[in-house]
């Protein structure tokens, strides 16, 4: 039987609840729930090979945030999805080795609206690294960060992967962080819910299109990945609005992708939350008042 598409590690443990029974404890996984700045995050942390048999994701911890007031233009939410994101990305950060040079990579499209989170987010990431080199005496207490936008290799006939890796041999960053789409079982998380993991990603798996992963393996430097769910498989879809385990047949329709009507202007403000979000986490000394002024 297929299984239903999602990169999400809290969708993934729900599906095997769902399967195996609510109260069935899941061998070699630690969850749990918790707020910060009043929004939901949820922790799914696989501990062993029995956790990533069962959920199909590599060990590691994933922590996911529902932001689902941005939409809704909640009051201050903007706010607090930055602080949030900053706070949870920062305790990331802090359990990695040194405090050097970071480079953030936008995966994706910009020319397809949901697979354009991280190139937009490359434009909305605070990058000091020639300030920090040029400047020290007025930047020096800034921590080095560097971007670059890996595009598909329709567009530029390398692989992500490849031109981030290259990047790195040449920087030496002490750790990636890349930003990509991803792929949800459920409309109700699509482009509200943002998922960071500290085992790294695979560009395109959304979607059925493996490449070049980006991990610790084939970088050299640990990776943080962060993804969006902007797009939901059609069959995956089907089978959770009729409450069917089993994947429908849809025929042409097989590869069918569903993204939100308004997909557009959730990218453009997720992007500015997550890479708002990125640069405080990385300067922790400055306030998000500054960082607008930075950035705008």
């Amino acid at each position: 039987m297929r299984m239903r598409r999602t990169d999400l590690a809290l969708e993934a443990r729900e599906l095997w609840q769902e399967r195996a029974g609510a109260v069935t404890a899941l061998p070699g996984v630690e969850a749990w729930d918790s707020l910060r700045e009043g929004i939901p995050v949820n922790t799914v942390r696989v501990l062993d090979g029995r956790g990533e048999s069962a959920l199909g994701k590599p060990q590691g911890t994933y922590v996911t945030l529902t932001l689902e007031g941005l939409a809704n233009r909640e009051e201050d939410i903007f706010q607090r999805s930055v602080r949030a994101l900053a706070g949870e990305m920062g305790q990331l950060l802090r359990s990695l080795p040194g405090d050097g040079l970071v480079l953030v990579a936008g995966l994706g499209n910009r020319a397809i609206t949901p697979d354009a989170i991280g190139p937009k987010v490359h434009q909305n990431t605070l990058v000091t690294r020639h300030l920090v080199r040029q400047m020290p005496e007025h930047f020096g207490a800034l921590r080095p960060v560097a971007s670059v936008t890996a595009e598909v290799m329709g567009n530029t006939g390398m692989e992500s992967g490849e031109l981030v890796r290259a990047v790195c041999e040449k920087l030496r960053p002490v750790c990636v962080i890349a930003v990509d789409a991803l792929a949800s079982r459920s409309l109700k998380r699509l482009c509200k819910t943002v998922q960071i993991a500290d085992t790294g990603i695979t560009p395109g798996s959304g979607v059925g299109n493996h490449r070049m992963g980006l991990t610790q393996d084939t970088l050299g430097v640990p990776v943080i990945a962060l993804g969006v769910p902007t797009v939901v498989d059609g069959a995956t879809l089907a089978a959770d609005l009729l409450g069917t385990d089993e994947l429908p047949d849809l025929g042409e329709g097989r590869d069918l992708l569903v993204t939100p009507k308004d997909i557009d202007g959730q990218v453009n403000d997720l992007s500015k939350v997550i890479g708002y979000g990125l640069s405080m986490a990385l300067q922790p000394g400055i306030s998000l008042e500054e960082l607008e002024l930075l950035l705008s």
